[in-house]
């Protein structure tokens, strides 16, 4: 998708926002509105068994952004039932991303506080005839669940006695049976047309230590009996979820209803579905334990903190949320979006320097032997309160490979044998010799320079079409850059499965950097000029910059070879 099509859409979904709300802001206000809630209490409740990926940033700026446009409160809680697979590390991550995005939460929360609460009702409805202890194991209540055409048959453990399922729930609690022994269910339907209301499982036996509670607990609530009541405890007004809990919003109801609890209203919306990319956990966290690629923070990856390491930045993704907006039908957004709203950003507020990635050797024939002249160059056209920094220009330079051609085409604007171009913030420069290794491979550029037209203008008013940048030889800093020319995960047309793509990325080592880039620190964005944005990485050195790619800008070059 081009630009101008990104931003069409943009402002398409701007003017859509500014005249008419979402379905779901249309819920709240009509709910301020009628006195039904005097405040609106969001949550987020991400599981920490992971890093947060570029989908969870909707949810996030849904939840967050609600409670923020109409002066509510938004809770962070932890959804820690599943203690095997959930570790410290992850909560820790997962509130970093929160807030490099732009959010803070009101409370820190997580689901095994109300453990013990959670344990009493279920004790209640044990007394209420509304849950029994099933001695089936997972295989055999799935197979007795029945389908979409058939009804479920009823456990033969399913009428037990209140004092029986008391007993042996108190039992399962104190460790007496092995794991995956007994489950306790819910007693509802099983001719509901709704598989999940078909005595759903609400705890299971799991001998695992927990994050937080240790080894006190050897019984966990499943989802379904924990999300809606930890809810209710936090007097959530709108439960926001994605679509794939629609299904199960009956039996968040039901657990709520029967317990004779507040029931908050809970509100599905679509995912984030993004091409080009794969976000499952599972398939990242084999990248991860593989070692395929550096950690959950890999430019590479789909995570929050590996979009922050290649270069996104928090005002890029909030923006791109909100032009993709809130809708009840699954659907596939463009990578190219996403990249859009990189780009416009990062074009706006990121400081221009120069670098070169494939170095080609440029000599001045006519420069005076040990001159150096410091040329003005502007930091942002589109930020002047930003200024100009001065860069060091001497008889050797480097610049790009590409950006000379032996025997060029028509619409050639670069530098070429006898032609002459602009450099950047410099002077014209002319190609008077080309010099070869025994390979027939170029190696030097010897040139000729016009001292008249320092900054780029000539005097006598002869105009050069080609602008190239460059590097002083004598003053550039080394160092390599990361490109990521394809998706890091890439499915197989046989089996339609995901895996590992060992093109993704291509490191480019020799690279040669003007001064200001020696010292930068990492996570420093900024655009090289006429190759696009990029950011320091966290392995740089003082003896090598390293830099990712972010994204790259609209290349007319690339353009005009497509069209021969």
């Amino acid at each position: 998708m081009a630009d101008s099509d990104m931003r069409n859409e943009n402002n398409s979904a701007n003017n859509n926002a500014s005249g008419s709300k979402d379905f779901i802001r249309k819920i709240v206000e009509e709910d301020l509105a009628s006195g039904k809630h005097k405040d609106i209490q969001t949550r987020f409740p991400p599981e920490p068994n992971g890093y947060l990926h570029i989908g969870h940033a909707k949810a996030i700026c849904l939840s967050f952004g609600i409670a923020q446009e109409y002066n509510g409160k938004c809770n962070l809680r932890f959804d820690d039932t599943n203690p095997s697979k959930e570790e410290d590390e992850y909560v820790d991550a997962i509130k970093e991303d929160i807030q490099w995005l732009g959010f803070q939460w009101d409370k820190e929360l997580f689901a095994s506080d109300y453990f013990d609460q959670l344990y009493d009702w279920a004790v209640q409805l044990i007394k209420d005839g509304l849950a029994y202890v099933c001695d089936l194991t997972g295989e055999e209540i799935a197979k007795t669940r029945g389908d979409l055409t058939s009804p479920g048959t009823e456990s033969p453990y399913r009428n037990r006695s209140v004092e029986e399922n008391l007993d042996l729930f108190t039992r399962m609690k104190n460790g007496e049976f092995p794991d995956g022994s007994k489950t306790l269910r819910a007693k509802i339907d099983m001719a509901s047309p709704n598989l999940n209301m078909r005595d759903p499982v609400m705890y299971r036996i799991l001998r695992a230590t927990h994050h937080r509670t240790g080894d006190k607990w050897c019984i966990y609530p499943m989802y379904d009996f924990t999300h809606g009541q930890c809810d209710s405890i936090e007097h959530i007004t709108h439960s926001l979820c994605t679509l794939e809990f629609e299904n199960h919003r009956p039996l968040y109801n039901w657990f709520c209803q029967s317990l004779r609890i507040y029931n908050p209203r809970q509100i599905e919306f679509a995912r984030l579905n993004l091409s080009g990319t794969v976000m499952s956990k599972r398939l990242l966290l084999k990248l991860v334990n593989t070692g395929a690629v550096r950690g959950w923070d890999d430019p590479r990856m789909p995570t929050i903190c590996g979009i922050r390491r290649r270069g996104y930045t928090p005002e890029s993704i909030r923006n791109f949320c909100k032009t993709i907006g809130i809708s009840k039908v699954d659907s596939c957004v463009d990578m190219g979006l996403l990249e859009f709203h990189v780009r416009e950003h990062l074009n706006a507020v990121a400081p221009r320097v120069m670098a070169v990635l494939r170095p080609l050797k440029v000599t001045i024939t006519n420069w005076e032997p040990g001159k150096v002249d410091y040329l003005d160059a502007v930091n942002n056209p589109e930020r002047p309160e930003d200024g100009t920094r001065q860069i060091p220009f001497s008889g050797t330079l480097y610049i790009e490979q590409d950006d000379f051609m032996e025997e060029p085409p028509k619409k050639y604007f670069r530098l070429a044998p006898g032609k002459e171009v602009r450099l950047r913030w410099g002077y014209f420069i002319r190609c008077e010799e080309v010099v070869k290794d025994a390979d027939g491979n170029v190696i030097e550029l010897k040139c000729s320079y016009d001292p008249e037209t320092r900054g780029g203008q000539a005097p006598d008013g002869r105009k050069v079409k080609g602008t190239i940048h460059w590097v002083s030889a004598a003053h550039a800093v080394d160092g390599e850059v990361r490109l990521f020319p394809e998706p890091l995960l890439v499915k197989d047309p046989e089996t339609g499965l995901a895996d590992y793509n060992p093109k993704s990325e291509e490191t480019l080592t020799g690279c040669k950097f003007e001064p200001a880039l020696g010292t930068v620190e990492p996570g420093y964005r900024c655009q090289f000029e006429r190759l696009g944005y990029f950011c320091c990485d966290r392995d740089s050195t003082l003896e090598k910059r390293v830099f990712n790619s972010t994204v790259t800008l609209k290349d007319t070059w690339a353009k005009e070879q497509k069209k021969n």
